[in-house]
């Protein structure tokens, strides 16, 4: 019975971390080395993401400074960069790849909130998948008693509206960022 209950709530903090990484890769406007996470440069054949192949830093608010390890993988990074979704423009010298962060128009700001939404009811799917998953995992379970169901039932919803409200709390937070100017 408590092992249901401790299985629910670790997957549904698990859920909640995974937004939380999620969220740090959506543009905001300024520079952040976590916004190149998901972009994965061809590494010797090889889909490798950038922060394992080279060295990103953020000199100025504005300006992302990516320095690869191999000199070699300058025009590759620049070429993931541009099939990214991120429509930033990557300038390469000889040594790094520095990318100038544009302000982002409010009509991109709502854009951006628009789709942060979206993928927030994704991972509020995901947490009440897991309370779905875990009340029939209870009633299937015939050693418990149909009141201890009841039970757990009302403690896995207070789980998911739990994390319901941390996804939602998380949200807003990004969502004051992105339309800041």
């Amino acid at each position: 019975m408590d092992e249901i209950l401790l299985i629910a709530e670790q997957q549904m903090e698990d859920t909640v971390v995974a937004w939380q990484e999620h969220i740090k890769t959506i543009r905001t406007g300024r520079a952040s080395a976590t916004m190149l996470d998901k972009v994965m440069v061809n590494y010797y054949g090889t889909p490798t993401p950038v922060n394992q192949t080279a060295q990103i830093s953020t000199p100025e608010p504005q300006l992302l400074v990516i320095k690869p390890w191999d000199k070699t993988l300058i025009q590759e990074v620049v070429a993931a960069i541009n099939k990214s979704d991120l429509n930033l423009n990557p300038v390469s010298d000889a040594e790094v790849v520095r990318i100038n962060i544009p302000a982002l128009t409010e009509e991109i700001r709502k854009d951006l909130v628009k789709k942060m939404n979206k993928e927030l009811e994704n991972f509020k799917v995901r947490i009440r998948n897991i309370r779905r998953d875990s009340i029939d995992t209870a009633k299937k379970d015939k050693s418990i008693s149909e009141d201890v169901v009841k039970g757990i039932e009302t403690d896995i919803q207070k789980l998911t509206d739990s994390s319901i409200k941390q996804l939602d709390e998380i949200s807003k937070v990004k969502e004051k960022e992105l339309m800041a100017i």
